[in-house]
């Protein structure tokens, strides 16, 4: 299929305001279809759920629904989507409820490419349980994160690894598949961080292995929440602290307090956007892979321009340097902090931030400390002008 990125664009109304929008791994734009949806829920008869009358029935529907269309975008089961606040919420909450089970001599593994969100609520976990915490490095001068890494940390004792599928600062995409076999031939579990992989790739929980995996739906186009993927079964296993008179349900009992329902209809709205991108034949999900490979073929093709435009800059230092990584660039600059690259960008209304962006360890890990680099990460509705414009922008800074 052909992608057109202009026709893309006309979905989006925040686009006509003349910023280019490089900050898409920290959350992207939105479509009106996804805010109608939103809108629709909040106005039509709504209630809580229940099946009785049609206030009830719309938002019973809105769960449901929600639940189907994450599925097939992650290539799960239904049964299996928890609905969160948040990855962070998501990851804080299951390490609460994991963490239950272990003791002292469990050993839990964590990455240094992680964002933190899939760091500290592990480790704080083990530390109430009095487990012992090992990490993984990646290689700072190809930023790869190898599966040997990771199994030279596994031993009978591993209860739980947690690893990104893709690095939000840097863009590595961990070979996720051959990880988690090594982590299964240890008997642990694998938690993994989908958040900046699901925007970029067609994911496949079950092909990668994970026994959980999260993402964030606003950096796929959607509202501001978070969503897990499991194997109901492994859920069933997983008995939270709640309330007395919450059910027992899976995956109902994940999810505290009265739901949103609207945020709901607005992922679902959003997984249906990008499903259309494929207009042609089949099922949704056989649309949403359809889909996800035009736009990684796009996205691929203003990266080769982007990365031979920064190559014919002076004086920045490329950070993004796996074989296998999304559209994201972290760059420095000699001489000139990040920090001030992103403030003369944004005069020009193009947006690409600075800093470590949550992924402090591989930001140190870098050599980059606190302070990090100038991110530029590519959305669905960027453009081939948009990356002059950007590379430009950056000319001018370090001419200026």
């Amino acid at each position: 299929m052909t992608y057109d990125a202009l026709a893309v664009r006309s979905h989006f109304p925040s686009l006509s305001s003349g910023f280019a929008h490089f900050d898409g791994p920290g959350g992207t734009q939105t479509p009106r279809q996804v805010a109608a949806a939103i809108a629709i829920t909040l106005t039509r008869p709504l209630s809580n759920r229940g099946s009785g009358s049609l206030p009830e029935q719309n938002a019973d529907n809105a769960v449901t629904v929600f639940r189907t269309a994450m599925a097939d975008l992650l290539g799960a089961d239904p049964h299996g989507v928890v609905y969160g606040r948040s990855a962070t919420q998501i990851t804080y909450d299951f390490s609460r409820h994991l963490g239950r089970s272990w003791n002292v001599g469990d050993e839990i593994v964590v990455s240094r490419l992680d964002h933190d969100a899939n760091i500290r609520p592990w480790i704080q976990a083990a530390e109430h349980a009095g487990a012992t915490v090992k990490w993984v490095d990646f290689d700072p001068a190809t930023g790869e994160l190898s599966a040997e890494a990771v199994t030279a940390q596994l031993t009978e004792h591993t209860r739980l690894v947690a690893v990104t599928a893709a690095s939000n600062l840097i863009g590595t995409r961990p070979p996720i598949a051959a990880i988690a076999a090594a982590v299964h031939s240890v008997g642990a579990l694998l938690w993994v961080d989908g958040v900046h992989y699901t925007p970029h790739a067609s994911v496949d929980v079950a092909a990668l292995g994970a026994d959980f995996f999260v993402c964030s739906p606003y950096k796929f186009l959607g509202p501001h929440c978070g969503v897990l993927a499991a194997d109901p079964a492994l859920l069933e296993r997983i008995h939270p602290d709640k309330l007395a008179t919450s059910t027992e349900m899976v995956p109902e009992r994940f999810e505290f307090g009265t739901l949103p329902y609207e945020l709901m209809a607005g992922v679902t709205a959003a997984v249906d956007f990008l499903a259309a991108l494929a207009p042609i034949g089949g099922s949704r999900r056989e649309r949403l892979v359809q889909a996800s490979i035009a736009l990684e073929h796009h996205e691929a093709g203003l990266l080769a321009e982007l990365e031979a435009g920064l190559a014919a800059l002076p004086g920045v230092t490329v950070h993004s340097r796996a074989r296998e990584r999304t559209p994201t660039v972290l760059v420095t600059f000699a001489g000139h902090p990040a920090a001030d690259a992103a403030a003369f960008l944004a005069a020009r209304r193009v947006l690409a931030p600075a800093g470590s962006f949550y992924a402090l360890e591989a930001s140190k890990h870098l050599g980059l400390g606190t302070e990090g680099g100038l991110r530029i990460g590519l959305a669905p509705y960027n453009t081939a002008g948009e990356v002059q414009r950007l590379l430009t922008g950056l000319e001018d800074f370090l001419l200026a």
